[in-house]
Protein backbone atom coordinates (compact mmCIF):
# COMPACT_ATOMS: atom_id res chain seq x y z
CA UNK A 1 0.00 0.00 0.00
CA UNK A 2 1.36 3.63 -1.02
CA UNK A 3 1.52 6.32 1.74
CA UNK A 4 -1.26 8.44 -1.24
CA UNK A 5 -3.23 5.55 -0.72
CA UNK A 6 -2.85 6.34 3.07
CA UNK A 7 -2.80 10.23 3.21
CA UNK A 8 -6.13 11.12 1.48
CA UNK A 9 -5.60 15.12 2.36
CA UNK A 10 -1.99 16.16 2.67
CA UNK A 11 -1.89 19.94 4.23
CA UNK A 12 1.86 21.88 5.31
CA UNK A 13 0.38 24.31 7.87
CA UNK A 14 2.06 27.72 7.09
CA UNK A 15 0.49 31.01 9.31
CA UNK A 16 -1.04 33.95 7.40
CA UNK A 17 2.66 36.02 6.64
CA UNK A 18 3.29 33.21 4.84
CA UNK A 19 0.16 32.17 3.08
CA UNK A 20 0.73 35.89 1.91
CA UNK A 21 4.12 35.66 0.79
CA UNK A 22 3.54 32.45 -1.13
CA UNK A 23 0.51 33.62 -3.40
CA UNK A 24 2.92 36.87 -3.91
CA UNK A 25 5.19 34.73 -5.75
CA UNK A 26 3.97 33.63 -9.23
CA UNK A 27 6.91 31.95 -11.62
CA UNK A 28 10.77 32.62 -10.74
CA UNK A 29 11.89 35.37 -8.87
CA UNK A 30 14.87 36.80 -6.93
CA UNK A 31 15.27 37.42 -3.61
CA UNK A 32 16.49 41.13 -3.98
CA UNK A 33 12.92 42.24 -4.72
CA UNK A 34 11.74 41.63 -1.34
CA UNK A 35 12.69 43.03 2.13
CA UNK A 36 14.85 41.43 5.14
CA UNK A 37 11.30 40.60 6.49
CA UNK A 38 10.10 38.61 3.73
CA UNK A 39 13.40 37.07 3.17
CA UNK A 40 12.97 35.41 6.40
CA UNK A 41 9.99 34.25 5.99
CA UNK A 42 10.64 32.99 2.86
CA UNK A 43 14.02 31.55 4.53
CA UNK A 44 11.23 29.25 6.51
CA UNK A 45 9.02 28.31 3.55
CA UNK A 46 12.31 26.40 1.55
CA UNK A 47 12.37 24.61 4.99
CA UNK A 48 9.29 23.22 4.69
CA UNK A 49 9.49 22.58 1.49
CA UNK A 50 7.34 25.29 -0.07
CA UNK A 51 9.73 27.18 -2.18
CA UNK A 52 13.05 25.71 -4.13
CA UNK A 53 15.96 27.86 -4.36
CA UNK A 54 17.72 27.40 -7.29
CA UNK A 55 21.33 28.74 -7.91
CA UNK A 56 22.44 28.96 -12.06
CA UNK A 57 25.58 31.38 -12.87
CA UNK A 58 25.83 32.58 -9.54
CA UNK A 59 22.38 34.51 -9.41
CA UNK A 60 19.68 32.50 -7.23
CA UNK A 61 16.50 32.46 -8.04
CA UNK A 62 12.85 31.59 -5.83
CA UNK A 63 10.48 28.95 -7.83
CA UNK A 64 6.93 27.40 -5.60
CA UNK A 65 7.28 24.17 -5.75
CA UNK A 66 5.13 21.83 -7.47
CA UNK A 67 5.17 24.39 -10.65
CA UNK A 68 7.45 24.12 -14.00
CA UNK A 69 9.79 26.48 -14.24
Amino acid sequence: MKINELISHFEIYTTIEEGKLLEKIKGVVTPNQFTEREVRVIENLIKKSLISKKIEDGKVYLVKNGKPY
